[in-house]
Protein backbone atom coordinates (compact mmCIF):
# COMPACT_ATOMS: atom_id res chain seq x y z
CA UNK A 1 0.00 0.00 0.00
CA UNK A 2 2.85 2.39 0.88
CA UNK A 3 4.54 1.80 -2.48
CA UNK A 4 1.29 2.48 -4.34
CA UNK A 5 0.81 5.76 -2.48
CA UNK A 6 4.40 6.77 -3.26
CA UNK A 7 3.87 6.11 -6.97
CA UNK A 8 0.59 8.06 -6.97
CA UNK A 9 2.28 10.96 -5.16
CA UNK A 10 5.16 11.04 -7.64
CA UNK A 11 2.99 10.92 -10.76
CA UNK A 12 0.52 13.43 -9.33
CA UNK A 13 3.36 15.83 -8.48
CA UNK A 14 4.61 15.82 -12.06
CA UNK A 15 1.13 16.37 -13.54
CA UNK A 16 0.30 19.04 -10.96
CA UNK A 17 3.43 21.03 -11.76
CA UNK A 18 2.58 20.90 -15.47
CA UNK A 19 -1.08 21.85 -15.08
CA UNK A 20 -0.54 24.62 -12.53
CA UNK A 21 2.54 26.07 -14.16
CA UNK A 22 2.62 29.45 -15.89
CA UNK A 23 0.66 28.30 -19.00
CA UNK A 24 -2.21 26.98 -16.88
CA UNK A 25 -2.41 30.13 -14.78
CA UNK A 26 -2.26 32.31 -17.91
CA UNK A 27 -5.14 30.30 -19.42
CA UNK A 28 -7.22 30.64 -16.26
CA UNK A 29 -6.72 34.32 -15.54
CA UNK A 30 -6.38 35.26 -19.22
CA UNK A 31 -9.82 33.84 -19.99
CA UNK A 32 -11.38 35.87 -17.18
CA UNK A 33 -9.60 39.03 -18.34
CA UNK A 34 -10.75 38.59 -21.96
CA UNK A 35 -14.35 37.97 -20.89
CA UNK A 36 -14.26 40.94 -18.51
CA UNK A 37 -12.98 43.23 -21.25
CA UNK A 38 -15.32 41.74 -23.86
CA UNK A 39 -18.39 42.30 -21.68
CA UNK A 40 -17.15 45.80 -20.75
CA UNK A 41 -16.51 44.86 -17.12
CA UNK A 42 -20.07 43.58 -16.76
CA UNK A 43 -19.55 42.58 -13.11
CA UNK A 44 -18.98 46.26 -12.25
CA UNK A 45 -20.95 48.23 -14.86
CA UNK A 46 -24.10 46.16 -14.24
CA UNK A 47 -23.53 45.49 -10.55
CA UNK A 48 -26.93 46.84 -9.53
CA UNK A 49 -28.68 44.71 -12.14
CA UNK A 50 -27.09 41.38 -11.26
CA UNK A 51 -27.49 42.06 -7.54
CA UNK A 52 -31.20 42.86 -7.98
CA UNK A 53 -31.77 39.79 -10.18
CA UNK A 54 -29.95 37.39 -7.84
CA UNK A 55 -29.78 37.54 -4.06
CA UNK A 56 -32.03 40.61 -3.72
CA UNK A 57 -34.82 38.82 -5.62
CA UNK A 58 -34.89 36.01 -3.05
CA UNK A 59 -36.46 38.37 -0.51
CA UNK A 60 -39.33 39.34 -2.80
CA UNK A 61 -42.59 37.51 -2.23
CA UNK A 62 -43.41 34.99 -4.98
CA UNK A 63 -40.06 35.66 -6.67
CA UNK A 64 -39.47 33.51 -9.74
CA UNK A 65 -35.96 32.90 -8.42
CA UNK A 66 -37.31 30.74 -5.59
CA UNK A 67 -40.17 29.06 -7.42
CA UNK A 68 -40.02 25.64 -9.08
CA UNK A 69 -42.05 25.38 -12.28
CA UNK A 70 -42.21 21.56 -12.39
CA UNK A 71 -40.98 18.44 -10.62
CA UNK A 72 -38.15 17.93 -13.10
CA UNK A 73 -36.30 21.15 -12.29
CA UNK A 74 -35.01 23.10 -9.31
CA UNK A 75 -35.42 26.82 -8.65
CA UNK A 76 -32.71 29.35 -9.51
CA UNK A 77 -31.99 29.85 -5.80
CA UNK A 78 -31.81 26.10 -5.21
CA UNK A 79 -29.38 25.83 -8.14
CA UNK A 80 -27.25 28.51 -6.49
CA UNK A 81 -27.38 26.76 -3.10
CA UNK A 82 -26.53 23.39 -4.65
CA UNK A 83 -23.60 25.03 -6.48
CA UNK A 84 -22.51 26.87 -3.32
CA UNK A 85 -22.87 23.59 -1.44
CA UNK A 86 -20.18 22.22 -3.75
CA UNK A 87 -17.99 25.35 -3.64
CA UNK A 88 -18.30 26.61 -0.05
CA UNK A 89 -16.31 23.89 1.64
CA UNK A 90 -12.87 23.21 3.03
CA UNK A 91 -11.36 25.46 0.38
CA UNK A 92 -12.96 28.44 2.09
CA UNK A 93 -11.68 27.52 5.55
CA UNK A 94 -8.72 25.13 5.59
CA UNK A 95 -7.77 26.02 2.00
CA UNK A 96 -7.49 29.76 2.64
CA UNK A 97 -5.57 29.18 5.87
CA UNK A 98 -3.20 26.79 4.08
CA UNK A 99 -2.66 29.31 1.26
CA UNK A 100 -1.66 32.01 3.77
CA UNK A 101 0.60 29.68 5.75
CA UNK A 102 2.28 28.44 2.56
CA UNK A 103 2.33 31.56 0.40
CA UNK A 104 2.06 34.41 2.91
CA UNK A 105 -0.65 37.09 3.34
CA UNK A 106 -0.20 38.17 -0.30
CA UNK A 107 -1.95 34.98 -1.42
CA UNK A 108 -5.24 36.61 -0.32
CA UNK A 109 -4.76 39.42 -2.84
CA UNK A 110 -4.24 36.99 -5.70
CA UNK A 111 -7.27 35.06 -4.52
CA UNK A 112 -9.30 38.26 -4.93
CA UNK A 113 -7.81 38.89 -8.37
CA UNK A 114 -8.70 35.37 -9.51
CA UNK A 115 -12.24 35.85 -8.16
CA UNK A 116 -12.77 39.24 -9.80
CA UNK A 117 -12.02 37.89 -13.26
CA UNK A 118 -13.50 34.52 -12.34
CA UNK A 119 -16.90 36.20 -11.96
CA UNK A 120 -17.13 36.59 -15.73
CA UNK A 121 -15.69 33.13 -16.38
CA UNK A 122 -18.40 31.60 -14.18
CA UNK A 123 -21.00 33.87 -15.80
CA UNK A 124 -19.99 32.64 -19.25
CA UNK A 125 -19.88 28.97 -18.24
CA UNK A 126 -23.39 29.08 -16.82
CA UNK A 127 -24.69 31.05 -19.79
CA UNK A 128 -23.34 28.42 -22.18
CA UNK A 129 -24.62 25.65 -19.91
CA UNK A 130 -28.21 26.92 -20.19
CA UNK A 131 -27.91 27.69 -23.90
CA UNK A 132 -26.65 24.20 -24.82
CA UNK A 133 -28.57 22.07 -22.32
CA UNK A 134 -31.15 19.43 -23.25
CA UNK A 135 -33.53 17.05 -21.45
CA UNK A 136 -32.54 13.48 -20.62
CA UNK A 137 -34.73 10.40 -20.83
CA UNK A 138 -36.40 11.32 -17.52
CA UNK A 139 -37.27 14.84 -18.65
CA UNK A 140 -34.57 16.40 -16.45
CA UNK A 141 -32.22 19.08 -17.73
CA UNK A 142 -28.67 17.98 -18.52
CA UNK A 143 -26.02 20.57 -19.26
CA UNK A 144 -22.35 21.27 -18.77
CA UNK A 145 -19.07 21.88 -20.58
CA UNK A 146 -19.26 18.53 -22.38
CA UNK A 147 -22.42 19.70 -24.17
CA UNK A 148 -21.15 23.12 -25.19
CA UNK A 149 -17.91 21.50 -26.31
CA UNK A 150 -19.69 18.90 -28.43
CA UNK A 151 -22.58 20.97 -29.79
CA UNK A 152 -21.00 24.40 -29.49
CA UNK A 153 -17.34 24.18 -30.42
CA UNK A 154 -17.97 21.12 -32.58
CA UNK A 155 -20.73 22.61 -34.74
CA UNK A 156 -20.79 26.38 -34.40
CA UNK A 157 -18.08 27.23 -36.91
CA UNK A 158 -19.23 24.84 -39.64
CA UNK A 159 -15.89 23.01 -39.75
CA UNK A 160 -16.42 19.25 -39.79
CA UNK A 161 -12.87 18.56 -38.65
CA UNK A 162 -13.60 20.43 -35.40
CA UNK A 163 -16.16 17.85 -34.33
CA UNK A 164 -13.60 15.16 -33.51
CA UNK A 165 -11.38 17.28 -31.19
CA UNK A 166 -14.54 18.81 -29.68
CA UNK A 167 -15.88 15.35 -28.88
CA UNK A 168 -12.51 14.34 -27.42
CA UNK A 169 -12.45 17.43 -25.19
CA UNK A 170 -16.01 16.69 -24.05
CA UNK A 171 -15.06 13.15 -23.09
CA UNK A 172 -11.87 14.33 -21.35
CA UNK A 173 -13.79 16.90 -19.34
CA UNK A 174 -16.30 14.26 -18.24
CA UNK A 175 -13.52 11.88 -17.20
CA UNK A 176 -11.69 14.60 -15.28
CA UNK A 177 -14.95 15.68 -13.62
CA UNK A 178 -15.57 12.14 -12.40
CA UNK A 179 -12.03 11.88 -11.03
CA UNK A 180 -12.30 15.34 -9.48
CA UNK A 181 -15.55 14.36 -7.80
CA UNK A 182 -13.61 11.72 -5.90
CA UNK A 183 -10.82 14.18 -5.03
CA UNK A 184 -11.99 17.76 -4.47
CA UNK A 185 -15.59 16.65 -4.10
CA UNK A 186 -15.19 13.73 -1.75
CA UNK A 187 -11.89 12.60 -0.20
CA UNK A 188 -10.39 16.05 0.45
CA UNK A 189 -13.63 17.29 2.04
CA UNK A 190 -14.18 14.20 4.19
CA UNK A 191 -10.56 14.20 5.29
CA UNK A 192 -10.84 17.76 6.62
CA UNK A 193 -14.14 16.94 8.36
CA UNK A 194 -12.51 14.02 10.16
CA UNK A 195 -9.40 15.97 11.18
CA UNK A 196 -11.44 18.85 12.61
CA UNK A 197 -13.99 16.60 14.33
CA UNK A 198 -11.17 14.59 15.87
CA UNK A 199 -9.36 17.72 17.09
CA UNK A 200 -12.53 19.28 18.49
CA UNK A 201 -14.32 16.35 20.09
CA UNK A 202 -11.87 13.44 20.42
CA UNK A 203 -8.63 15.21 21.30
CA UNK A 204 -8.14 13.20 24.49
CA UNK A 205 -9.74 9.99 23.22
CA UNK A 206 -7.90 7.19 21.49
CA UNK A 207 -9.24 3.85 20.34
CA UNK A 208 -6.03 2.92 18.61
CA UNK A 209 -5.74 1.60 15.08
CA UNK A 210 -7.09 -1.43 13.26
CA UNK A 211 -4.62 -4.30 13.79
CA UNK A 212 -2.09 -4.57 11.00
CA UNK A 213 -2.88 -1.12 9.59
CA UNK A 214 -2.40 2.56 10.41
CA UNK A 215 -6.13 3.27 10.15
CA UNK A 216 -7.37 5.23 13.14
CA UNK A 217 -10.55 3.64 14.51
CA UNK A 218 -12.13 7.00 15.41
CA UNK A 219 -11.53 8.28 11.89
CA UNK A 220 -13.06 5.13 10.47
CA UNK A 221 -16.15 5.44 12.68
CA UNK A 222 -16.70 9.07 11.64
CA UNK A 223 -16.32 8.01 8.02
CA UNK A 224 -18.93 5.26 8.37
CA UNK A 225 -21.46 7.69 9.90
CA UNK A 226 -20.87 10.17 7.07
CA UNK A 227 -21.23 7.36 4.54
CA UNK A 228 -24.67 6.41 5.89
CA UNK A 229 -25.98 9.99 5.96
CA UNK A 230 -24.48 10.73 2.55
CA UNK A 231 -26.07 7.66 1.01
CA UNK A 232 -29.53 8.67 2.24
CA UNK A 233 -29.27 12.08 0.57
CA UNK A 234 -27.21 11.29 -2.54
CA UNK A 235 -29.39 8.38 -3.64
CA UNK A 236 -32.37 10.78 -3.56
CA UNK A 237 -30.89 12.78 -6.44
CA UNK A 238 -30.57 16.48 -7.19
CA UNK A 239 -33.87 17.65 -5.71
CA UNK A 240 -33.08 16.11 -2.32
CA UNK A 241 -29.55 17.57 -2.44
CA UNK A 242 -30.93 21.00 -3.43
CA UNK A 243 -33.57 20.93 -0.69
CA UNK A 244 -30.91 20.11 1.91
CA UNK A 245 -28.49 22.74 0.59
CA UNK A 246 -31.20 25.40 0.44
CA UNK A 247 -31.52 25.22 4.23
CA UNK A 248 -28.00 24.40 5.39
CA UNK A 249 -25.78 26.58 3.17
CA UNK A 250 -27.35 30.02 3.87
CA UNK A 251 -27.64 29.29 7.61
CA UNK A 252 -24.07 28.10 8.09
CA UNK A 253 -22.64 30.84 5.88
CA UNK A 254 -24.39 33.58 7.87
CA UNK A 255 -23.32 32.08 11.20
CA UNK A 256 -19.71 31.73 10.03
CA UNK A 257 -19.61 35.33 8.79
CA UNK A 258 -21.06 36.59 12.08
CA UNK A 259 -18.48 34.61 14.08
CA UNK A 260 -15.67 35.96 11.90
CA UNK A 261 -16.90 39.54 12.31
CA UNK A 262 -16.89 39.12 16.09
CA UNK A 263 -13.24 38.05 15.91
CA UNK A 264 -12.55 41.06 13.66
CA UNK A 265 -14.11 43.53 16.10
CA UNK A 266 -12.17 42.01 18.99
CA UNK A 267 -8.98 42.62 16.99
CA UNK A 268 -10.08 45.87 15.35
CA UNK A 269 -6.63 47.37 15.91
CA UNK A 270 -5.19 44.76 13.54
CA UNK A 271 -7.35 45.74 10.56
CA UNK A 272 -4.87 48.29 9.20
CA UNK A 273 -1.74 46.12 9.52
CA UNK A 274 -3.69 43.15 8.18
CA UNK A 275 -4.65 44.82 4.88
CA UNK A 276 -1.19 46.39 4.58
CA UNK A 277 0.34 42.90 4.81
CA UNK A 278 -2.04 41.53 2.15
CA UNK A 279 -1.08 44.19 -0.42
CA UNK A 280 2.56 44.41 0.62
CA UNK A 281 3.27 40.69 0.34
CA UNK A 282 1.24 40.36 -2.86
CA UNK A 283 4.10 42.10 -4.68
CA UNK A 284 6.98 41.53 -2.30
CA UNK A 285 7.89 37.97 -1.26
CA UNK A 286 7.26 37.29 2.40
CA UNK A 287 10.51 37.10 4.34
CA UNK A 288 10.06 33.45 5.22
CA UNK A 289 9.74 32.47 1.55
CA UNK A 290 13.04 33.87 0.32
CA UNK A 291 14.34 33.51 -3.21
CA UNK A 292 13.13 36.81 -4.65
CA UNK A 293 10.57 37.35 -7.37
CA UNK A 294 10.72 33.77 -8.62
CA UNK A 295 9.42 32.42 -5.34
CA UNK A 296 6.79 35.17 -5.25
CA UNK A 297 5.35 33.93 -8.51
CA UNK A 298 5.64 30.28 -7.60
CA UNK A 299 4.38 30.49 -4.03
CA UNK A 300 2.25 33.57 -3.44
CA UNK A 301 0.46 33.89 -6.78
CA UNK A 302 0.14 30.16 -7.32
CA UNK A 303 -1.25 29.55 -3.85
CA UNK A 304 -3.71 32.41 -4.25
CA UNK A 305 -4.90 31.29 -7.69
CA UNK A 306 -5.04 27.59 -6.86
CA UNK A 307 -6.87 28.04 -3.58
CA UNK A 308 -9.13 30.64 -5.15
CA UNK A 309 -10.14 28.22 -7.89
CA UNK A 310 -10.41 25.38 -5.38
CA UNK A 311 -12.83 27.56 -3.46
CA UNK A 312 -15.06 29.20 -6.09
CA UNK A 313 -14.41 26.75 -8.98
CA UNK A 314 -14.64 29.50 -11.61
CA UNK A 315 -13.01 28.13 -14.74
CA UNK A 316 -13.51 24.49 -13.88
CA UNK A 317 -16.96 24.26 -15.47
CA UNK A 318 -18.12 22.17 -12.52
CA UNK A 319 -20.93 24.34 -11.15
CA UNK A 320 -22.47 24.46 -14.64
CA UNK A 321 -23.48 20.85 -14.13
CA UNK A 322 -25.99 21.88 -11.47
CA UNK A 323 -26.82 25.42 -12.65
CA UNK A 324 -28.06 23.88 -15.90
CA UNK A 325 -30.85 22.13 -13.96
CA UNK A 326 -32.44 25.47 -13.05
CA UNK A 327 -35.94 26.33 -14.23
CA UNK A 328 -34.64 29.58 -15.76
CA UNK A 329 -35.17 30.19 -19.47
CA UNK A 330 -32.70 33.07 -19.95
CA UNK A 331 -29.06 31.90 -20.21
CA UNK A 332 -27.81 35.28 -18.97
CA UNK A 333 -30.01 35.16 -15.87
CA UNK A 334 -28.34 31.98 -14.67
CA UNK A 335 -25.03 33.58 -15.57
CA UNK A 336 -25.87 36.37 -13.13
CA UNK A 337 -26.21 33.78 -10.37
CA UNK A 338 -22.74 32.57 -11.38
CA UNK A 339 -21.36 36.08 -10.76
CA UNK A 340 -22.98 36.17 -7.32
CA UNK A 341 -21.71 32.66 -6.54
CA UNK A 342 -18.07 33.68 -7.02
CA UNK A 343 -18.61 36.99 -5.22
CA UNK A 344 -20.14 35.34 -2.15
CA UNK A 345 -17.76 32.39 -2.08
CA UNK A 346 -14.52 34.38 -2.30
CA UNK A 347 -15.14 38.02 -1.44
CA UNK A 348 -17.36 37.14 1.52
CA UNK A 349 -16.61 33.70 2.98
CA UNK A 350 -12.92 33.42 2.01
CA UNK A 351 -12.27 36.98 3.11
CA UNK A 352 -13.82 36.24 6.49
CA UNK A 353 -11.45 33.30 6.86
CA UNK A 354 -8.47 35.46 5.90
CA UNK A 355 -9.53 38.07 8.47
CA UNK A 356 -9.61 35.46 11.22
CA UNK A 357 -6.21 34.05 10.20
CA UNK A 358 -4.47 37.42 9.90
CA UNK A 359 -6.02 39.26 12.85
CA UNK A 360 -5.49 36.68 15.58
CA UNK A 361 -1.70 36.73 15.79
CA UNK A 362 -0.87 33.38 14.20
CA UNK A 363 0.81 35.16 11.27
CA UNK A 364 3.56 37.74 11.85
CA UNK A 365 2.20 40.66 9.80
CA UNK A 366 5.61 42.33 9.60
CA UNK A 367 7.32 39.34 7.97
CA UNK A 368 4.36 37.37 6.62
CA UNK A 369 5.63 34.26 8.37
CA UNK A 370 3.42 31.87 10.37
CA UNK A 371 4.35 31.28 13.99
CA UNK A 372 6.20 28.08 14.84
CA UNK A 373 3.91 25.09 14.98
CA UNK A 374 1.03 26.71 13.07
CA UNK A 375 -0.91 24.13 11.04
CA UNK A 376 -3.10 25.39 8.20
CA UNK A 377 -5.42 22.40 8.56
CA UNK A 378 -6.57 23.39 12.05
CA UNK A 379 -5.60 27.08 12.17
CA UNK A 380 -9.17 28.43 12.04
CA UNK A 381 -10.21 26.06 14.79
CA UNK A 382 -7.32 27.31 16.94
CA UNK A 383 -8.23 30.95 16.23
CA UNK A 384 -11.88 30.56 17.22
CA UNK A 385 -10.86 28.51 20.24
CA UNK A 386 -8.57 31.34 21.33
CA UNK A 387 -11.52 33.73 21.70
CA UNK A 388 -14.48 31.48 22.37
CA UNK A 389 -12.83 28.60 24.18
CA UNK A 390 -13.96 25.04 23.55
CA UNK A 391 -17.31 26.19 22.01
CA UNK A 392 -15.30 28.09 19.36
CA UNK A 393 -13.41 24.94 18.42
CA UNK A 394 -16.67 23.00 18.33
CA UNK A 395 -18.27 25.67 16.14
CA UNK A 396 -15.51 25.46 13.52
CA UNK A 397 -15.68 21.67 13.52
CA UNK A 398 -19.44 21.79 13.00
CA UNK A 399 -19.14 24.54 10.35
CA UNK A 400 -16.50 22.48 8.56
CA UNK A 401 -18.75 19.44 8.83
CA UNK A 402 -21.70 21.15 7.16
CA UNK A 403 -19.69 23.15 4.61
CA UNK A 404 -17.58 20.20 3.56
CA UNK A 405 -20.39 17.66 3.69
CA UNK A 406 -22.65 19.76 1.47
CA UNK A 407 -19.68 20.02 -0.90
CA UNK A 408 -19.62 16.24 -1.07
CA UNK A 409 -23.34 16.21 -1.86
CA UNK A 410 -22.97 18.84 -4.57
CA UNK A 411 -20.06 17.10 -6.22
CA UNK A 412 -21.94 13.84 -6.28
CA UNK A 413 -24.33 15.58 -8.66
CA UNK A 414 -21.47 16.91 -10.78
CA UNK A 415 -20.02 13.45 -11.14
CA UNK A 416 -23.45 11.98 -11.86
CA UNK A 417 -23.96 14.33 -14.82
CA UNK A 418 -20.50 13.52 -16.18
CA UNK A 419 -21.23 9.79 -15.90
CA UNK A 420 -24.62 10.32 -17.57
CA UNK A 421 -22.89 11.94 -20.54
CA UNK A 422 -20.44 9.06 -20.94
CA UNK A 423 -22.53 6.03 -19.99
CA UNK A 424 -26.16 7.10 -19.86
CA UNK A 425 -28.55 7.24 -16.91
CA UNK A 426 -27.96 3.61 -15.92
CA UNK A 427 -24.31 4.31 -15.20
CA UNK A 428 -25.29 6.96 -12.65
CA UNK A 429 -26.54 4.34 -10.18
CA UNK A 430 -23.21 2.51 -10.24
CA UNK A 431 -21.32 5.77 -9.88
CA UNK A 432 -23.32 6.82 -6.81
CA UNK A 433 -22.53 3.54 -5.06
CA UNK A 434 -18.80 3.97 -5.73
CA UNK A 435 -18.92 7.65 -4.73
CA UNK A 436 -20.58 6.89 -1.41
CA UNK A 437 -18.11 4.09 -0.69
CA UNK A 438 -15.20 6.49 -1.29
CA UNK A 439 -16.35 8.56 1.69
CA UNK A 440 -14.69 6.07 4.03
CA UNK A 441 -11.46 6.24 1.98
CA UNK A 442 -11.34 9.99 2.50
CA UNK A 443 -11.82 9.53 6.24
CA UNK A 444 -8.77 7.31 6.68
CA UNK A 445 -6.34 8.53 4.01
CA UNK A 446 -3.40 10.91 4.43
CA UNK A 447 -4.63 14.51 4.09
CA UNK A 448 -1.80 16.01 2.03
CA UNK A 449 -2.24 13.57 -0.83
CA UNK A 450 -6.01 14.23 -0.95
CA UNK A 451 -5.38 17.96 -1.42
CA UNK A 452 -2.65 17.39 -4.01
CA UNK A 453 -4.89 15.10 -6.05
CA UNK A 454 -7.67 17.67 -5.85
CA UNK A 455 -5.41 20.42 -7.19
CA UNK A 456 -4.40 18.23 -10.12
CA UNK A 457 -7.93 17.20 -11.09
CA UNK A 458 -9.04 20.84 -10.82
CA UNK A 459 -6.40 21.81 -13.34
CA UNK A 460 -7.23 18.96 -15.69
CA UNK A 461 -10.92 19.95 -15.73
CA UNK A 462 -9.99 23.55 -16.35
CA UNK A 463 -8.15 22.94 -19.62
CA UNK A 464 -10.90 21.50 -21.89
CA UNK A 465 -13.52 23.73 -20.28
CA UNK A 466 -11.63 26.97 -20.88
CA UNK A 467 -10.79 25.94 -24.44
CA UNK A 468 -14.55 25.68 -25.01
CA UNK A 469 -15.33 28.97 -23.26
CA UNK A 470 -12.65 30.85 -25.23
CA UNK A 471 -13.76 29.34 -28.54
CA UNK A 472 -17.37 30.30 -27.83
CA UNK A 473 -16.55 33.75 -26.44
CA UNK A 474 -18.08 35.53 -29.49
CA UNK A 475 -21.35 33.69 -28.79
CA UNK A 476 -21.20 34.63 -25.10
CA UNK A 477 -20.77 38.29 -25.99
CA UNK A 478 -23.59 38.12 -28.54
CA UNK A 479 -26.06 36.51 -26.10
CA UNK A 480 -25.04 38.98 -23.37
CA UNK A 481 -25.51 41.96 -25.71
CA UNK A 482 -28.90 40.56 -26.75
CA UNK A 483 -29.97 40.34 -23.10
CA UNK A 484 -28.72 43.85 -22.29
CA UNK A 485 -30.59 45.26 -25.29
CA UNK A 486 -33.85 43.55 -24.28
CA UNK A 487 -33.80 43.64 -20.48
CA UNK A 488 -31.78 46.74 -19.67
CA UNK A 489 -32.13 49.02 -22.71
CA UNK A 490 -35.72 47.94 -23.47
CA UNK A 491 -35.17 47.20 -27.17
CA UNK A 492 -37.61 44.97 -29.06
CA UNK A 493 -35.32 42.23 -30.34
CA UNK A 494 -35.73 38.45 -30.58
CA UNK A 495 -34.24 36.61 -27.56
CA UNK A 496 -31.38 34.11 -27.78
CA UNK A 497 -32.36 31.28 -25.42
CA UNK A 498 -31.18 27.95 -26.86
CA UNK A 499 -29.07 26.43 -29.60
CA UNK A 500 -31.95 24.03 -30.36
CA UNK A 501 -34.79 25.60 -32.37
CA UNK A 502 -37.41 23.49 -30.57
CA UNK A 503 -36.08 24.44 -27.12
CA UNK A 504 -35.76 28.07 -28.27
CA UNK A 505 -39.44 28.07 -29.23
CA UNK A 506 -40.43 26.35 -25.97
CA UNK A 507 -38.50 28.86 -23.85
CA UNK A 508 -39.76 31.85 -25.83
CA UNK A 509 -43.35 30.72 -25.26
CA UNK A 510 -42.92 30.69 -21.48
CA UNK A 511 -43.74 33.64 -19.30
CA UNK A 512 -40.88 36.13 -19.13
CA UNK A 513 -41.20 36.18 -15.34
CA UNK A 514 -38.86 33.25 -14.71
Amino acid sequence: MTQILEIITSVNGAVNDAVWGLPGLMLLIGTGILLTVGTRVFQITHLGHWWKRTIASVFHKDSAATQKTDTKTISQFQALCAALAATVGTGNIAGVAAAIVTGGPGAVFWMWVAAFFGMMTNFSENLLGIYYRRRNEYGEWSGGPMYYLKDGLGKRYGKKWLQIPANVLAVLFSCFAILASFGIGNMAQINKIVLNMDAAFFKNVSLGTIPGTEIDIIHLCIGIVLLIVGALIIIGGLRRIAAFAEVVVPFMAVVFVIGSLIVLFINIDQVGPMFVSIFKFAFTPAAFLGGGIGVLIKKTMTQGFKRGVFSNEAGLGSSVLVHSSSNVKEPVKQGLWGIFEVFFDTFVVCTMTAIVVLSTGYIDLSTGAPLDGVNGDTLISQAFGQYFGAPGTWFVAIAMLFFAFTTVLGWSQYGSKAVEYLFGSKGVKVYKVIFVAMIVSGAVMEGGLAWDLSDTFNGLMMIPNLIGVLALMPLVLKITANYVDRKIKGKDVAPMLSYDPALQEEAAARSDDD
